[in-house]
């Protein structure tokens, strides 16, 4: 059994939302959007944060805020991607109205050296392009691709999966990945393939499967597990699902997230989860990891997270079972 340690790198009011991103560039955590009432966008502000260290203290990673210029409209339920030391997101939720933000295919782009963003507009305006939606999920190749999945419109849930060449601007439509279409879903990239998880499909959370994707013939397969608690992961929504090495294996991380929604829907807060769940690629075996510590984060859903390098994983803010806002930033470090 594989275990890890939790620390707590700091607390901070900034930071206190859900339904944010967080992006991991070198050595700094990046945070942007969410909410501190429902429905309600905090900010369009960038707030960074130094990744703390094991033999510091929680003094040592301050939040400081970011007079980024060129700033999108504050949004909600997001998801960002860094690449090649950028942050990329993609809509979500704003607005008077808090519906989701069409922008016509448009990704933004966030530049830590100059502190600027860009809208990033495909070349083609006249080509097909994702909708614009709220609780999407956003990964990339490592290289030049950005791929988005599923989410929730203005009405339903979508399975839609596609993928933007940032070289060529081009948005590029993939088979849609198995039913049903969700929200608060989660993705993540490793071996040349997209793999798929979690989510809600407006009835009940999904569980007991990794879908996966290869680009290479647009084609997806599943691998099935007991979503049991005991040989895998139970269904939840709105956690995360990251790749990593794990004892220098290609590995798939789930954490977190909320196991049974609350009657309020987005006003309330469901069960929370907290426990830690690693995929080995290879054998296809899931296992439980199992941390020791006297600190640990507590139970959440809705919240944000990063992997910054081998075994480590960052992770921020969320919801509470008790309905509120966490300000949080924990680092966990794997056996």
């Amino acid at each position: 059994m594989a275990l890890a340690t939790w620390k707590q790198c700091t607390t901070s009011s900034l930071i206190r939302r859900s339904s944010q991103t967080l992006a991991v560039i070198g050595k700094t955590a990046y945070i942007y959007g969410g909410e501190l009432r429902p429905r309600e966008p905090v900010d369009a502000a960038i707030y960074c944060c130094t990744i703390c260290q094991a033999d510091q203290s929680s003094q040592d990673s301050q939040v400081t805020t970011i007079a980024a210029t060129g700033a999108p409209q504050p949004r909600v339920g997001s998801w960002s991607t860094s690449l090649n030391g950028k942050l990329y997101l993609f809509s979500g939720r704003g607005g008077a109205a808090m519906a989701p933000i069409e922008e016509r295919g448009t990704l933004w782009s966030f530049d830590p050296q100059i502190r600027s963003w860009a809208a990033i507009t495909p070349r083609d305006t006249e080509a097909p392009f994702p909708s614009g939606r709220s609780y999407h999920a956003l990964t990339n190749d490592g290289d030049d691709t950005i791929y988005l999945h599923a989410g929730c419109p203005e009405k339903g849930r979508l399975g839609d999966v596609w993928s933007f060449r940032l070289s060529q601007r081009q948005w590029q439509q993939h088979a849609a990945a198995p039913d049903p279409p969700r929200g608060g879903t989660s993705i993540a990239f490793a071996r040349g393939k997209l793999w798929r998880m979690n989510g809600f499909d407006g009835i009940k959370e999904q569980g007991g499967a990794v879908d996966v994707f290869d680009p290479a013939d647009d084609r997806w397969t599943s691998i099935p597990f007991a979503a049991d608690g005991k040989e895998g992961p139970i269904p939840r929504s709105v956690c995360c699902l990251l790749a990593l090495k794990i004892r220098g294996r290609d590995s798939l991380l789930t954490m977190f997230g909320e196991s049974d929604p609350s009657n309020l829907g987005h006003q309330g807060a469901g069960k929370m989860l907290g426990d830690i769940w690693a995929f080995d690629i290879e054998s296809q075996h899931w296992q439980e990891i199992r941390t020791q510590d006297s600190e640990i984060p507590s139970p959440r859903g809705w919240f944000a997270a990063d992997v910054v390098v081998a075994g480590r994983v960052l992770m921020q803010g969320g919801l509470s079972p008790s309905n509120d806002r966490l300000d949080d930033l924990w680092l966990l470090e794997l056996d």
